[in-house]
């Protein structure tokens, strides 16, 4: 895409104010604003008397007699660890300790993304990737530092979030060894020997730092009574904490522009900060000016069905994580947040409710996923969202979505042991409708279809318009890839945003969209649902939907895509891609690495999972197109995917191509062997749950569904409403 394009497309969806902010924000990155108003110093630069209102509370002595009987309330308290400690080897049962991070913390071994883990000393090297080997510089201005000079800045990231406080508390609520609590102090003060304020990568990210000081406070909370947290030790962490606290005011403005995460969860530090430690002289501003930002992005960038501008549901996550902090913490000390916001956070809660498999608590891993995880307060997997669905329930409803498990953890440490005590009131899953945000789900007794079909209003992440997620007996049957990294050396800098990536069509090898930058897709879709019936009704249920992805080509392709669920098992999907011209037509699909047979001549592959064998075929209707599949291929991204962050598995990647004009394609996914047969316009199923005639509509125009109608041998469904 050439420069006017993407000036015009910039100008169309972003607006000059936001442009004029952004180029303003530039030159003062060039000509040094930043690092001669936040310049970089020593810890004696920053002495802890002047962030006190109260000068009396600089003796160390005091202030630990202060933050042991005054201090504002947190989740929990030192006293509260006699009333946990008779749950922890209930959680520990069939799960992964905390303490097995712990003590891996020990010998060097550091955890990145909730799945890797590498071995980078202790203390640690607080500026090395581990991936590559590479190093950023600690004697840099951060406003001096690329995001990925040095390879993928994330990965840097990673340790001085200090997500392993989480672990160490948790273990050393569990075992009361003191041995924990001095790694905690160990580390807090290496990191403050190598990390001068303002110095290096770990100051560059508002967000980065307020994860940071949000693990900080849990840590002070978390270890206030042991020996080893000493007066001197206090004060140097509240001195980092009140000089975190500059840095993130002092940028916040660029966070709120991005309209993302960052801007929540720098509010959500400050916010922290002000609440936490009245006693700092900047707590009130920074508790109103956190209470500010979180009220209008709440207002702002969730939408009114509950999704979230990311489009993504790992950011959607990090998000419930922020707002369940803050307004958990404002409760606490009389400081509410208001309920309009409460009930956002409500509604989005049970957006991510209504989108999860029910056997597994996995979500679609759908949208850019970065392995955040905010707060690891239990054993589940990085992939289960149930602790996350169970805190915020609890936090809006007094009652509980699950029954007890694993991720009822998160509830002792956020709400007490008695939201142990409350109801299980579990709620129906649903088809969804989320208009706005552009998902949809069919449900039947055994799994469930997600569909992405959206016009953006926000900046889009990915180029996956019609991309379909399949969920049987608890197995992601039909996937989406991930992310894997934002910023690899090619073909893996982050390529699983692509279209052909996802389970939807390719025209020409086109993206749906121009990628415009690392995290730019020009223009924004726009897509339309034309039917969406009910599950809840009969053995059928039929989706459809457009978007107007490929009508900027020389000679335009229009595509639709209609799902029909036959029965609890089997669903049929047909793509119908029309034009006036010859293209090549790709359908993609991502399925599972389990044992399977393939019969490339009739498209079919039969998987073995672990709840039975299911069968996925593939066809088009003018003339038999041609068929692949591949597992992990070593020279790209296909037969790939990515469920947690840097990280990546083999998948099997089945696609058919066709070069037409006009073509219908169509798949069944089936956990039986279907006899399926063609006439002109009728799709005859036979099988031994089965037998159906899908009368497809002989009027290709949109004002006309793809189905006509849905003959059984005992009934016969019209126009569509198959439910």
């Amino acid at each position: 895409m050439n420069k006017l394009r993407i000036i015009f497309y910039v100008l169309r969806y972003f607006g000059f104010k936001w442009i004029f902010f952004r180029i303003i924000y530039a030159l003062k990155l060039h000509l040094g604003y930043f690092k001669k108003n936040l310049p970089s110093s020593s810890w004696d630069e920053h002495s802890f008397k002047e962030h006190l209102t109260d000068i009396n509370l600089a003796d160390p002595k005091a202030y630990y007699e202060y933050r042991k009987k005054d201090a504002p309330n947190f989740f929990f308290s030192p006293e509260d660890r006699k009333n946990f400690f008779p749950f922890f080897k209930e959680f520990d049962k069939d799960t992964i300790s905390p303490a097995i991070i712990s003590d891996k913390l020990k010998k060097g071994v550091f955890r990145y993304f909730s799945r890797h883990e590498f071995q980078i000393g202790f203390p640690p090297d607080w500026f090395i990737n581990p991936l590559t080997g590479e190093h950023a510089p600690n004697k840099r201005h951060w406003s001096e530092i690329k995001d990925f000079e040095f390879g993928d800045i994330k990965i840097i990231w990673e340790p001085s979030r200090f997500d392993f406080v989480y672990a160490l508390v948790r273990t050393y609520w569990r075992t009361h060894n003191e041995e924990y609590a001095e790694i905690f102090w160990q580390l807090i003060e290496d990191w403050r020997e190598k990390n001068l304020p303002n110095q290096g990568p770990n100051w560059k990210c508002g967000q980065e730092i307020s994860f940071r000081v949000m693990a900080w406070i849990f840590g002070l909370y978390g270890f206030l009574n042991s020996p080893q947290t000493t007066s001197e030790r206090l004060n140097i962490l509240l001195q980092m904490i009140a000089v975190s606290g500059i840095r993130i005011q002092a940028n916040l403005e660029y966070a709120v522009s991005q309209r993302n995460n960052h801007g929540i969860s720098e509010a959500t530090g400050l916010w922290s900060i002000g609440i936490i430690f009245p006693e700092f002289c900047h707590a009130a501003k920074w508790a109103d000016l956190g209470r500010k930002v979180l009220e209008q992005a709440g207002k702002e960038l969730i939408y009114d069905d509950g999704s979230f501008v990311q489009h993504s549901v790992n950011y959607h996550r990090l998000m419930l994580h922020d707002y369940l902090w803050a307004i958990r913490l404002g409760d606490l000390n009389g400081k509410p947040l208001s309920s309009q916001l409460k009930e956002k956070i409500k509604k989005s809660n049970n957006f991510l409710y209504q989108i999860q498999d029910d056997i597994t608590g996995k979500l679609p891993n759908y949208g850019q996923n970065d392995g955040a995880l905010i707060l690891p307060l239990n054993n589940c997997d990085y992939q289960d969202f149930r602790s996350v669905i169970q805190s915020v329930h609890y936090l809006s409803n007094q009652s509980r979505c699950y029954n007890t498990g694993a991720w009822d953890e998160d509830l002792i440490w956020l709400f007490g042991t008695e939201a142990l005590k409350s109801a299980v009131k579990i709620p129906s899953r649903d088809d969804l409708k989320a208009e706005t945000g552009g998902y949809y789900t069919l449900r039947s007794k055994t799994g469930f279809a997600f569909i992405r079909c959206a016009t953006f209003h926000d900046r889009p992440g990915q180029a996956d318009m019609l991309h379909l997620d399949l969920w049987m007996k608890g197995h992601n049957i039909a996937a989406d890839a991930g992310t894997y990294s934002y910023n690899s050396p090619e073909p893996w800098n982050n390529p699983f945003a692509h279209s052909a990536y996802h389970n939807t069509v390719t025209v020409d090898g086109c993206d749906q969209m121009d990628r415009a930058g690392k995290f730019l897709w020009f223009p924004w879709l726009k897509s339309r649902v034309t039917c969406h019936s009910d599950s809840s009704k009969g053995y059928f249920t039929y989706w459809e939907g457009r978007y107007n992805a490929y009508h900027h080509l020389k000679q335009p392709v229009s595509h639709r895509r209609g799902l029909l669920r036959i029965g609890d098992t089997a669903w049929l999907v047909l793509d119908r891609m029309t034009s006036d011209e010859m293209h090549k037509y790709r359908l993609h699909w991502l399925l599972p690495d389990m044992p399977f047979e393939w019969d490339k001549d009739a498209c079919k592959l039969s998987l073995k999972t672990p709840a039975g064998a299911y069968q996925i075929q593939m066809g088009t209707f003018s003339e038999h197109g041609k068929c692949t599949l591949i597992c992990g291929d070593k020279n790209s991204p296909r037969g790939w995917k990515s469920s947690y962050y840097s990280y990546r598995e083999p998948a099997l990647s089945a696609d058919m191509t066709v070069c037409s004009e006009n073509e219908l394609f169509w798949t069944l996914f089936c956990d039986e062997l279907y006899h399926i047969e063609f006439e002109t316009d009728i799709i005859k199923i036979q099988g031994n749950k089965y037998n159906c005639n899908i009368l497809l509509n002989a009027n290709n125009t949109e004002q006309f569904p793809l189905i006509a109608s849905v003959f059984t041998e005992n009934s016969l469904q019209d126009n569509v409403e198959v439910g």
